[in-house]
């Protein structure tokens, strides 16, 4: 693995990369490297676009309004990661903030809000969480910037599900308590985690989640969690046992 520079400031852009191209900066980032910053032309920083993996580039005509970035060289090639997707109830505003930084900086490759019976913010601001996502990734050195994907009930989430995914449904009602044991009997793959509102998940709900073939209850020990600290302690687990936290 490349060693990683975490002291130059990093940017995530949309444009393809090529050695010598120059990239246009949206207005905000041209801004905040600016104006914010006060960087100048020569300055350099790491960019990155969650493809083409990072990229030395140094500040060239800066204007007013705007500003470009010439591509010089590639610091990291593109890392993949777990191919994990992270599926949750929706929470009010800075809950939902911090569990969104919170599963892209643990890795996952999708965020998929799900609503169920019991969730209380049912509105989903896509674009904030979007922008969340960036900034964990922009902060940790994370090079994959994972996709956020539009809200969809639970029902139509299962009805609709790949069973070659596994999906680990936390469960606080699970009678296995160690977590470890349940996780080491699933077969590495392609897997996503499932989290439940505040209120946890209805009977009926629960009920249909464990007649479901290609799901795997599992415990979070004998203390109930709030959804966003679950999010971290879940996704730890997962890493550590079917992840890229594995050593090979």
């Amino acid at each position: 693995m490349a060693i990683r520079d975490l002291t130059s400031e990093r940017l995530f852009v949309k444009d393809e990369f090529v050695a010598g191209a120059t990239i246009e900066l949206e207005p905000e980032q041209a801004h905040y490297l600016t104006n914010v910053l006060r960087l100048r032309p020569g300055a350099r920083l790491l960019v990155f676009n969650g493809r083409d993996g990072e990229w030395e580039a140094s500040l060239v005509e800066v204007r007013k309004r705007s500003a470009k970035l010439a591509l010089e060289r590639q610091t990291r090639p593109q890392e993949q990661g777990p191919d994990i997707d992270y599926l949750f109830a929706p929470l009010k505003r800075s809950r939902l903030d911090y569990m969104v930084q919170k599963a892209t900086e643990m890795g996952v490759r999708r965020l998929r809000p799900v609503i169920t019976q019991r969730t209380i913010a049912e509105r989903v601001n896509s674009e904030r969480m979007r922008a969340n996502v960036v900034e964990a990734a922009e902060q940790c050195g994370i090079l994959r910037v994972p996709d956020v994907a539009p809200p969809v009930s639970l029902d139509a989430t299962l009805a609709d599900w790949d069973a070659t995914r596994r999906l680990i449904y936390c469960d606080e009602h699970e009678h296995e308590t160690n977590p470890i044991e349940a996780l080491n009997r699933i077969a590495p793959g392609s897997l996503a985690v499932l989290i439940g509102p505040e209120g946890g998940f209805s009977e009926s709900e629960r009920d249909r989640l464990l007649a479901l073939p290609f799901v795997t209850p599992l415990s979070l020990g004998p203390r109930i969690m709030r959804a966003d600290t679950a999010a971290v302690a879940v996704l730890a687990l997962v890493n550590a046992t079917l992840g890229d936290w594995r050593r090979p």
